[in-house]
């Protein structure tokens, strides 16, 4: 038997285009609209001076956000950015071959995005390393920086990304 709900986006369009409707959208998410706001290429530095890129893309119809990080001598990572309520879900696809989710609330007064841990793929126990949660702000129009902590036994370190906008 087919899967039939692969089926229903494609069937609730036709039926809306039938009687001249719009098929019904989530609400807006203004959190989610200010992470629409980092869409492009980004260049920037890690705390030791090496080479940085990030870019974002939307994707699925603009309702997710697509991150491809390239540190230099380290393998891309891509996390995946979807509204959740009136937060954020982020789903990180990390070099360490797990798959730790984070999410965020509304964004705060400054417009920085506090993303904590939920849980993971591919994680035997919680106190194995793993990505625990990031900071990400945008002190300026063009300017971005994360703040990515890693617990590992009980531990947790943070680094300190600084990018500007390619151009």
């Amino acid at each position: 038997m087919k899967k039939l709900w692969m089926l229903a986006p494609i069937l609730l369009a036709v039926a809306s285009a039938a009687v001249g409707e719009e098929p019904p959208r989530a609400p807006v998410n203004a959190t989610f609209q200010h992470l629409k706001s980092l869409v492009g290429e980004w260049q920037g530095k890690t705390p030791d001076g090496k080479s940085v890129k990030v870019s974002y893309t939307l994707v699925s119809d603009g309702s997710a956000l697509m991150e491809r990080l390239s540190p230099v001598e380290e393998g891309e990572m891509i996390s995946m950015y979807a509204p959740d309520g009136d937060g954020v879900m982020m789903t990180h696809y990390c070099s360490m071959h797990n798959q730790p989710r984070m999410r965020s609330g509304a964004a705060g007064a400054d417009g920085a995005l506090h993303f904590q841990f939920v849980d993971a793929t591919n994680l035997a126990t919680p106190n194995d390393a793993h990505m625990d949660h990031v900071t990400i702000t945008t002190p300026g129009p063009d300017k971005l920086v994360q703040e990515w902590a890693f617990k590992s036994g009980g531990q947790v370190q943070s680094e300190k990304f600084s990018y500007s906008r390619a151009k």
